[in-house]
């Protein structure tokens, strides 16, 4: 298979872009100049009216506030606003897709619709989420996003809102950009370039511009600050006083050594290896250094190893253009490349409690450990506790002894192997060809075909494989196997580190490819107007209308190789289970109309009273018909006092990933297991009976091994007998904005309040790990416990685990209020010399009610209002905000941006099985601040520190939360994990 290099790619993409713009602009230059078509993109309706306001609540982020700022990814930006809570992005290391995605609200960023000037951006895969690394940053005009349901006029997914990146329009000159920043520390640097060309073609009739943009950022490992630098234990505080003293992990005890073998704190996939006979729970050991066998003495810090920062490399190139062809007929056309490469890296690899049949003779087994074995195993015989399976009575003289085989559990990591890291390349092509023009003076018409493919490749390397790691330990000669002779290299997993040879590691070792492709093709064509004579005696406008049909088919595949494919957790050890191919699309037939109706305009206690209206009926194959619609009413009784009401019905069409998923094996967030050692409470005998229910001996309960490091095995897919049904999003908003004239010392002083309600009905999922073992072992409802699936007495082992099939769920809601302030001031109007320029302030805040989820009637529901954990991920802080001042003066401009997040604590639930100093984070506020001086028009430089007083991060420990969220003993994407970052940029225009 050929793999062009990125320069290549880039350079092809730039080529293409000159090639279709020099097209678009080669019409004669005879046309006639005729008056000019205007684009207006008013987010959260389609009807083109000068000086329309949405009946939505919008938030604005502008040119300046992205140029203050300095990230070079709008998901950063987002990240900061009071409605997002955190999703994938640069600080998600373990559970990263190596993308950049938006949670509104903490809907799902599945939930939100990502839009440029009004146009659907291409999903990066077949899960249906935007990666928004693709957005030009450099091209930005400004950011709206919309509060609530908008797919009567934008279509599914907009249920959470839509974020709509509204770009530059008419650019002309040429713009160079490059920004650097870096933390305190001295790491994590990240460099962004980006330049942007554009001109006026044929006296005026059109404009092609170009952006291109290059990107760097590299990685900061947990090892590199003192909080990830070691373990900290969720449940106990282990480790806890080490980091506040200062001081390195408590090593394990000596000739129980390895990297990163601690006391406490960490995994129990280790070096040296633990071990235990396959079903026997109580015959638990590890090796010692030296090859003796005894009690478990040590665990393996993860930490180092794992990113709180991924490394990212990215070339962007994206060309937009527009020409007036003939009367009141103009072409347009936009083009988007990008080709990112993320690096993710976690501990090395291992096997993780898979169990492999073992010869007694194995000639790495010393003899203590031999007899240790024997001894345990004959016990276990005695007693009825070995199981059948877990044993080959070789010489059928009915006693376990050195001839034999016997069933070990393996916990081992492999760092011999090498790194454990999957390489994320993504490449993103997306066009638009349209036509638009007017009829009549008073319509407009609009027509455009939108085709874009995203290409993924994961590499997955440094990854243990699992068959042939078997295979080796099936020896009884240091130099052969007793399978696959002609390649099998016996290793050596029963002493030091180091025990593995680079012959048996190059054997054991698996490198994985997965292949993702994902098209997308939109059709759309509206007329928008005025209809003549249908207007209200009080109104000076009639109304106007926009009318449309869209036609929209997505299709996707996910091809992972054979290692990959390999039942039950592929051949990659430490992988989190196998993966299936995905392949399957669906299409959508859709016609929308809305309506803008003035009732009336400049009377009496009624400066401006309308409708807005709005209806989508949508076909989806193969999921059937659906309908969406708002109405919303905006009413200005005074100058200046606006009233909106806004109610919409949304809805979500299942993704190609919920249509056509194969059941696979993963990886999931739980507590612990109920019936296992790893139980922090006593088992009542009730508990036991329920345990024994779902599979276990009695002898094996409280004694089996708990699941490792938070997470258990789960089967999930695709119930193709049970395809789920659109989810259906009720949306209602109710708000003010003032303008108080009044206040004639401030320059347009804007308040706005706005309440908003968002259910979700039927959404789409599946019930978490943690509401299946709370549903059957708490509650005793027995349809949870027949989704648990125990192998050896455990939920631990290789092909054990629980059930989760994609379905339709209860409800989540989210319910608040969000305000925002804005206004200038001219500092002379204070007293002050008019030298001393102006102040610009805006506030925006976010003040949850409601933020909760239910799967069923018969499970709690899951309050996340205020809480992290397991179950809710990155916190929702009940009250965000964030405030910036400006100080321009002349050519200077200084800043600061305050960041507000609330105090929150970890779920109830977890609380019992929570160190005390970790059940709580107080409220957060972090400073930011800026510089810019403008030399003249053509240079402007820009200083900026985010983070100004190194406030350290909360100390959470490491089971928290999801393993996405929970990384470094602390919430990454939710706090500043990397301390002070500073930043200088450049801005030069010609």
């Amino acid at each position: 298979m050929k793999i062009q290099s990125k320069r290549e790619r880039l350079l092809a993409s730039s080529m293409f872009c000159g090639v279709a713009f020099a097209a678009l602009t080669a019409t004669s230059a005879s046309a006639q100049q005729v008056a000019e078509i205007e684009e207006l993109v008013v987010t959260g309706t389609r009807v083109q009216v000068p000086g329309l306001e949405s009946a939505s609540p919008i938030v604005t982020v502008g040119t300046e506030e992205i140029a203050l700022q300095q990230q070079p990814e709008v998901e950063k930006i987002i990240r900061f606003l009071p409605i997002s809570v955190p999703s994938d992005g640069d600080a998600v290391n373990n559970g990263t897709a190596g993308v950049s995605t938006i949670n509104l609200r903490g809907l799902g960023a599945q939930r939100n619709l990502v839009l440029i000037d009004g146009q659907r951006v291409i999903p990066y895969n077949t899960d249906g989420r935007v990666d928004v690394s693709v957005i030009p940053t450099a091209f930005l005009e400004r950011i709206d996003v919309i509060t609530g349901g908008a797919s009567a006029v934008y279509g599914s997914d907009a249920i959470s809102g839509a974020v709509n990146f509204i770009l530059k329009k008419d650019f002309e000159g040429v713009e160079l950009d490059t920004k650097y920043s870096v933390t305190g520390e001295g790491d994590g640097e990240v460099v962004t370039t980006s330049l942007t060309l554009g001109s006026n073609v044929a006296d005026g009739r059109g404009n092609v511009a170009m952006s291109m943009t290059y990107s760097k950022r590299e990685g900061v490992l947990l090892g590199a600050r003192p909080l990830g630098n070691l373990g900290i234990v969720t449940a106990t505080g282990a480790n806890y006083q080490n980091f506040l003293d200062g001081i390195q992990p408590t090593p394990a005890p000596a000739g129980c050594g390895g990297p990163n073998s601690v006391a406490a704190g960490g995994s129990t996939t280790t070096v040296p290896t633990r071990t235990q006979i396959t079903g026997v729970g109580a015959a638990a050991f590890q090796f010692r250094e030296d090859g003796t066998l005894g009690p478990n003495c040590g665990v393996f810090n993860f930490n180092p190893y794992n990113y709180y920062q991924t490394p990212l490399e990215r070339y962007g190139a994206t060309a937009i253009g527009h020409y007036e062809i003939a009367d009141n007929v103009e072409a347009y056309a936009r083009v988007l490349y990008s080709s990112t490469n993320v690096t993710q890296q976690v501990a090395p690899s291992g096997i993780f409690g898979n169990s492999f049949m073992v010869p007694l003779a194995n000639p790495f087994l010393t003899a203590q450990a031999q007899s240790t074995l024997i001894t345990a195993a004959n016990a276990a015989l005695a007693a009825g506790t070995l199981p059948a399976t877990s044993w080959d009575d070789v010489n059928n003289n009915g006693t376990v002894d050195a001839a034999d085989d016997l069933s070990l559990v393996i916990r081992r990591r492999t760092g011999e192997l090498g790194p454990r890291s999957t390489e994320y390349d993504n490449n993103t092509f997306q066009f638009t060809l349209g036509l638009r023009g007017t009829l009549m003076d008073t319509w407009n018409w609009d027509v455009y075909l939108q085709k874009g493919q995203v290409d993924r490749t994961n590499i997955s390397r440094g990854y243990t494989n699992t068959t042939n790691f078997g295979n080796a330990l099936n020896a009884v000669s240091p130099t052969e196997c007793r399978v696959d002779t002609a390649s099998c290299v016996p290793i050596n997993v029963f002493g030091a580190y180091g025990t593995i040879t680079p012959e048996a590691a190059a054997y054991s070792s698996a490198t994985a490819i997965i292949a993702e492709k994902y098209e997308q093709t939109v059709f759309n064509a509206s007329v928008s107007g005025e209809l003549a004579g249908f207007q209200s005696p009080w109104a000076s406008a009639p109304v106007a209308a926009v009318l449309g049909v869209e036609y929209r088919e997505e299709k996707g595949s996910f091809t992972p190789d054979e290692c990959w494919k390999l039942a039950p957790v592929s051949c990659l050890g430490g992988a989190g289970g196998n993966q299936l191919p995905i392949s399957g699309g669906f299409d959508a037939h859709e016609i929308f109309g809305e309506m803008i109706v003035p009732i009336a305009m400049d009377q009496p206690f009624a400066r401006s009273l309308g409708l807005e209206l709005g209806y989508r009926y949508s076909d989806y194959n193969p999921t059937g018909a659906n309908s969406t619609w708002k109405a919303g009413i905006n009413y200005e009784p005074i100058d200046g006092l606006r009233f909106r009401v806004m109610r919409q019905r949304a809805a979500r069409a299942p993704n190609i990933g919920e249509l056509a998923a194969p059941v696979i094996t993963a990886l999931r967030n739980a507590d612990y297991d109920y019936c296992s050692v790893g139980n922090p409470n006593p088992i009542s005998a009730e508990l036991a009976q329920r345990c024994i229910a779902t599979g276990m001996t009695a002898a094996q309960v409280g004694t089996v091994q708990d699941i490792v490091s938070g997470q258990i095995n789960t089967f999930e897919g695709t119930d193709l007998a049970n395809l789920p049904d659109a989810e259906v999003g009720n949306t209602t908003t109710v708000g003010v904005v003032w303008e108080p004239t009044f206040l004639t010392a401030l320059r347009r002083p804007v308040i706005s309040v706005d309440y908003y309600d968002i259910e979700v009905k039927d959404y789409i999922s599946a019930f978490s790990a943690q509401e299946t073992l709370d549903g059957c072992y708490v509650s005793g409802i027995q349809e949870f416990c027949d989704r648990i699936v125990r192998v050896n007495g455990d939920i631990a082992s290789p092909g054990s685990g629980v059930q989760r099939f994609t379905t339709n769920l209860d409800y989540i809601r989210a319910e608040g209020i969000e305000a925002s302030v804005n206004f200038g001031l001219d500092l002379d109007t204070v007293g002050l010399n008019e030298r001393w320029g102006s102040l610009a302030f805006s506030w925006t805040g976010n003040y949850y009610l409601t933020n909760e989820s239910r799967s069923s009637q018969t499970v709690p529901e899951i309050d996340c209002l205020g809480y992290f954990g397991t179950s809710c991920g990155n916190p929702t802080h009940e009250f965000r905000f964030v405030q910036r001042t400006t100080w321009t003066m002349g050519d200077l401009q200084l800043s600061y941006l305050w960041r507000y997040l609330g105090e929150v604590e970890i779920e109830e639930v977890q609380k019992p099985n929570t160190f005390d100093e970790f059940e709580e984070i107080e409220a957060y506020n972090y400073v930011d601040l800026a510089a810019s001086y403008a030399f003249n028009d053509t240079a402007k430089i820009t200083f900026s520190v985010q983070n100004v007083f190194d406030k350290d991060p909360p100390v959470l420990g490491n089971e928290a939360a999801t393993t996405s969220a929970n990384s470094g003993n602390t919430l990454p994407s939710a706090y500043d994990a990397l301390g002070r970052i500073y930043a200088v940029g450049l801005n030069l225009r010609f």
